[in-house]
């Protein structure tokens, strides 16, 4: 009598090479597509459905590890169980538990690579780097960022709230980004440990409570006059680049990296795009009759920047204005002070409207109904104020002359 089941031995195995499908028994086959092909299938019938489950290549799998493959399957169709669905949600739990151990840092790795090309310059991709790896990675870099909770992150930022406040709350909002981009991918689910409202809020006193602002170090308006007199003893590009930020009241950033297509000198404008500014919008900036001649002057020195660096196609260093501050006496200012220097001057010595000032400074209309309507750039109301600027700027040394401000438009 022929037998029902283990019909197959291991020498017919590696004999046979006609295509087919060759019986051992109770379901299990062994399925040959050519003699170098050759694999295992389990055929079962559950809630009147037959189906076919693949167990693995001849070469990997031998006759006997078919046959335990064959049996596991058939005893999970006796309880109920469909050993395909089965197979496939154990490989699915696997995938999630490896997914589960990619760390924090290879997830702060990744989102940074994701994300990087669409930030506004390379500073700030380099302030997510930094504050990632000096403060989060050295405490949870290894952790599982499924296994991230509220203990971990208040680990990394508790110690450096009281004293380090913006930089602490900086890194728990990039936390946070970080551990919503990891759920995203599916690395971990829950809430997140590292939001503020209604959760990190309850621990820890808010920013405004705790945060100590220094403002940057600003002359008194009253000694700009004698300062720039000083200024303009001095020969080089940083001296004339110091020069044009006071009179355009910009950031070391815009002022050093002006480029000559950005100066329209026929139109005495300077227009600095988005990718330069700070808050991401372009801005244009009147040019009053001084700065206009540094300008002038300048833009022949070098084939791209307006105040070119000691390298070629290189602009200044952003320090070169700072160490020129000191070697001229004034190493208690800061060059991003002079804006509230000229913010001061134009508060108790002009009457121009303040979002007039606040918009030659290229700050964001605060008001957001204010900022819905109001389109223009009041490019001709600044460039008055510019040349207001400039006039007291320019004022005679120890003159005490008052240079007559004509009245604005409240």
């Amino acid at each position: 009598m022929p037998r029902s089941i283990e019909r197959l031995t291991a020498l017919r195995v590696s004999r046979l090479s006609k295509p087919g499908l060759y019986a051992d028994g109770a379901g299990l086959y062994l399925q040959v597509t050519s003699a170098s092909a050759k694999s295992w299938l389990y055929r079962f019938t559950l809630r009147g459905r037959t189906r076919d489950m693949g167990l693995g290549a001849l070469a990997v799998f031998g006759l006997a590890d078919a046959r335990a493959a064959a049996t596991g399957a058939r005893k999970l169709c006796q309880a109920g169980v469909d050993p395909i669905e089965h197979r496939d949600a154990q490989r699915a739990a696997a995938c999630l538990a490896a997914a589960k151990g990619v760390t924090f840092k290879e997830c702060a790795t990744e989102f940074i690579k994701a994300h990087g090309a669409g930030w506004r310059n390379a500073k700030h991709r380099q302030q997510w780097e930094n504050t990632v790896a000096t403060y989060a990675e050295p405490v949870i870099g290894a952790f599982a960022v499924g296994a991230i909770d509220t203990g971990a992150v208040l680990r990394v930022i508790e110690p450096i709230w009281n004293t380090k406040t913006e930089t602490a709350k900086r890194l728990r909002g990039r936390i946070e980004i970080i551990l919503d981009w990891a759920k995203v991918h599916g690395y971990r689910d829950g809430e997140n440990p590292a939001r503020w409202r209604g959760h990190l809020d309850k621990l820890l006193p808010a920013p405004s409570k705790v945060r100590k602002h220094v403002h940057h170090a600003a002359l008194a308006y009253k000694e700009v006059p004698d300062f720039m007199d000083a200024l303009r003893e001095e020969k080089g590009p940083t001296a004339r680049a110091l020069e044009f930020l006071i009179l355009t009241v910009t950031r070391t950033g815009e002022a050093i990296g002006a480029k000559k297509v950005e100066i329209d000198i026929e139109e005495a404008a300077w227009t600095i795009p988005p990718e330069r500014m700070k808050g991401g919008r372009e801005h244009r900036v009147p040019l009053s009759k001084a700065a206009l001649e540094i300008a002038r002057e300048a833009i022949t020195q070098d084939p791209e920047y307006v105040f070119p660096g000691r390298r070629a196609r290189h602009p200044l260093s952003n320090m070169a204005m700072a160490m020129l501050l000191r070697r001229l006496g004034y190493a208690e200012a800061t060059v991003h002070g002079f804006r509230s220097t000229f913010r001061d001057w134009a508060a108790e010595r002009t009457s121009y409207a303040n979002h007039v000032v606040e918009m030659a400074l290229s700050h964001a209309v605060s008001d957001k109904v204010e900022a819905a309507y109001r389109r223009g750039d009041l490019f001709e109301k600044r460039r008055r104020l510019a040349e207001d600027w400039a006039k007291f700027c320019a004022m005679p040394k120890k003159s005490g002359a008052v240079v007559p401000m004509r009245r604005q438009e409240a």
